[in-house]
């Protein structure tokens, strides 16, 4: 007896009666002040941080293509030429590697110039046209191949010399804003400029890998306008399905769980059968891990008889511990059946609560799209820089040319001798105190994202817990459940509670920001690291991923602890931390029955909606009429990947309300059994189908109020 109460202690007290609870308290005040003062002075200076990006950043640089003059093409001057053109898009290749290509923009070393369509056929200079005027040979076409403000009298072949218009020209098709010749067109004569007959599919692999762009990025919207509607069905049936799911839980929990368990129990049941079996047929094959020895291809394993006897034991003592915990703690998982049943009741009674999730995702959605522009125009701040460039310095016309040095884009060359001498784009300059703190600002971005994100998150979860612990503590259900429990909810959680909620989303964030910084590391040394340090860096993931789970845990009850009680994160988190180490069997038990039982709720929506999209997109469902067809599509997995992606992120919303739900009822159910003791004057909140199995009862009548 003595340790029992030992044990209690060790975990604090239970909690004692309080005659004016009366479920979510409404008389509260405001939770960590500092922190909340802190957070919001965080979001100002992220929204300052945000205005210095917009202020000195350029997102042009990203979403236009500039030509060799520096001006953008399909705004301003060039709003009615829209494409880049590269003179000799073979330079884009052999001067330089893909990654280097990539990082600055699709920039290459050769002129470029803005054009209002790209060219449909081949065309080459021919030599006769050398003595002609570009005038002549391109202005009298409409041609705006050349740079701006070449004169009509130049000659051609001067014009070519400094490339100031092209030598020749390719089937092109417009991509990323930019003419990238198509690949069917293989080769390309000897030209001036073009010192080898290099592919069109060698010249531009680096670019874009496999330039089928235009084509699979029609071929993709053109899926999208033929099939979207029959997307929103497919969701519309994950939506309905989940609703159902969730609502009948209350007629079939028992018997869904009972399946479910049954079901495990068959699967491992199985899995000694086929070990035994492969172990039965080695043995008498005298194949044994003797005679392999030892290999580092573990494949090979498979072959000898003690690997499969192994797995038998395993599987053996798992089926073994499972019959005996179903045996022993059945009481428990009948409590945590009839909470089920418990929680789908409340969903029932208060609908709104499903369409929650919205909320949650368009706040996420505006945390992500704001810190995507925030890092956008921070990574175009800063002026562009140009610098000389030639395809070959060792020329002796070009030995007096500083190359690498700055220079104008819209001057002429100084030194014209140097063949194919051009000003080309470098980077972004890095002087000023924002391109100096550039680092900084970009590292104070991802933790406003990780913070923001997690406050979302955590809001949600508080929100969710305050609407359904008000439908618990409601003695006379449904008529003393406040009439807007969720907007009440929302209300008090945001007035009172917001610091609390970033204090916990903040110490969840450093986790995760040290998650993050440690992948990195590992990725950044992966090459020079031996087993020895891949093993610590495993070893420091793996912890640094359990301290987030259990944090994450930590967190989502002390925001349910806040919602009904109203003190701050640190006592709530105790608080809810010591009630379920008071109660830690029937904790893991209700855990592993509920991720059990929403893992095959999600199985059966996706699931479901997957293969009804399979059937139909293929045109493997017979006798439909023919408004009811699948339409012709050029990729039938696109819309079926779509609904299926769509149905999991319906049915995770669902389904994580319904979790919160679950949670909510089950600390408000501990509680209530410390509190309460089913008296007149204490009477129990909870449901009866859970004083029946508890074997206790209220001494009140139905309908009777307690007394104060």
């Amino acid at each position: 007896m003595g340790g029992k109460q030992d044990g209690e202690e060790a975990y604090g007290k239970p909690a004692k009666y309080d005659p004016s609870f009366r479920g979510p308290i409404k008389k509260r005040s405001c939770t960590d002040v500092i922190c909340c003062v802190l957070f919001l002075l965080f979001i100002l200076g992220y929204i300052v941080v945000g205005i210095v990006a917009w202020v000195y950043g350029d997102p042009r640089q990203v979403l236009y293509p500039r030509n060799s003059t520096g001006a953008y093409c399909g705004i301003g001057e060039n709003k009615d030429k829209p494409y880049l053109l590269y003179f000799n898009i073979f330079s884009c290749i052999l001067a330089t590697n893909v990654i280097t290509v990539a990082e600055h923009g699709l920039q290459c070393p050769t002129p470029q110039v803005c054009v209002s369509s790209c060219p449909e056929a081949p065309w080459i200079v021919s030599p006769s046209q050398y003595s002609l005027t570009v005038g002549e040979v391109f202005y009298t076409k409409n041609w705006t191949f050349c740079l701006p403000g070449v004169p009509w009298n130049m000659p051609v072949l001067q014009s070519l010399q400094q490339e100031l218009c092209p030598s020749f020209l390719l089937p092109s098709s417009p991509a990323l804003g930019r003419c990238f010749p198509w690949q069917n067109y293989t080769t390309v004569p000897e030209l001036p400029g073009i010192s080898s007959n290099t592919s069109i599919i060698q010249g531009i692999s680096g670019l874009v890998d496999s330039l089928n762009a235009r084509d699979i990025s029609t071929k993709i919207f053109e899926d999208f306008a033929q099939s979207w509607y029959w997307i929103l069905v497919a969701l519309g049936v994950a939506l309905v399905l989940s609703m159902l799911f969730i609502l009948l839980l209350r007629l079939v929990a028992g018997p869904l769980v009972l399946v479910l368990i049954l079901g495990v129990l068959g699967v491992l049941a199985y899995g000694i059968y086929h070990c035994w079996k492969e172990y039965q047929v080695l043995r008498d094959k005298g194949a044994s891990i003797t005679q392999l020895g030892f290999t580092t291809n573990l494949s090979t394993y498979s072959s000898v008889q003690e690997t499969w006897l192994a797995a038998l034991i395993v599987l053996a003592v798992l089926e073994g511990v499972l019959l005996l915990l179903l045996i022993f703690l059945r009481q428990r998982i009948r409590i945590a059946i009839a909470l089920l049943q418990e929680a789908s009741r409340a969903v029932g009674q208060m609908m709104s609560t499903m369409f929650y999730p919205l909320v949650t995702f368009v706040l996420l959605l505006i945390c992500i799209a704001y810190w995507v522009m925030i890092a956008l125009y921070l990574a175009t701040s800063g002026q562009p820089q140009y610098v000389f460039w030639a395809p070959n310095v060792s020329l002796p016309s070009c030995e007096k040319v500083p190359m690498n040095t700055s220079c104008d884009p819209m001057a002429q060359p100084v030194n014209s001798s140097c063949p194919g001498l051009t000003c080309v784009f470098q980077g972004y300059l890095s002087t000023g105190l924002v391109q100096r703190s550039l680092f900084n600002l970009q590292i104070y971005g991802v933790l406003g994202l990780f913070w923001t994100l997690n406050w979302v998150l955590a809001l949600g979860q508080c929100v969710l817990a305050g609407a359904f612990a008000s439908f618990y503590w409601a003695l006379n259900k449904p008529r003393d459940i406040p009439t807007f429990p969720l907007g009440a909810a929302f209300m008090r959680t945001l007035r009172y509670h917001t610091g609390s909620l970033a204090f916990g989303a903040l110490i969840l964030t450093l986790v995760q920001i040290a998650r993050v910084t440690l992948e990195y590391i590992d990725h950044k040394v992966r090459g020079a690291q031996n087993p020895m340090a891949r093993c610590i860096m495993c070893c420091f993931k793996c912890c640094l991923w359990c301290l987030e789970k259990f944090i994450k845990f930590l967190n989502r009850n002390a925001y349910i602890m806040i919602a009904i009680y109203g003190k701050n994160f640190c006592v709530s988190a105790k608080n809810a931390f010591m009630l379920l180490m008071r109660n830690i069997v029937r904790v893991v038990v209700l855990d592993k029955v509920t991720d059990l039982l929403l893992l095959f709720g999600k199985l059966l929506v996706v699931g479901g909606v997957g293969i009804l999209s399979f059937f139909f997109f293929t045109g493997r469902i017979p006798g439909l009429s023919k408004e009811f067809n699948s339409p012709h599509l050029n990729y039938y997995w696109l819309p079926i990947m779509t609904s299926i992606l769509g149905a999991y992120v319906i049915a995770s919303g669902f389904f994580s309300v319904f979790g919160m739900c679950v949670d909510t009822l089950f600390l408000c159910f501990l509680e209530d059994l410390e509190r309460n003791d089913g008296s007149l004057d204490r009477p129990y909140y909870m449901s009866k189908a859970l004083l029946k199995i508890l074997g206790k009862k209220n001494e009140a009548p139905s309908g009777k109020k307690r007394k104060k």
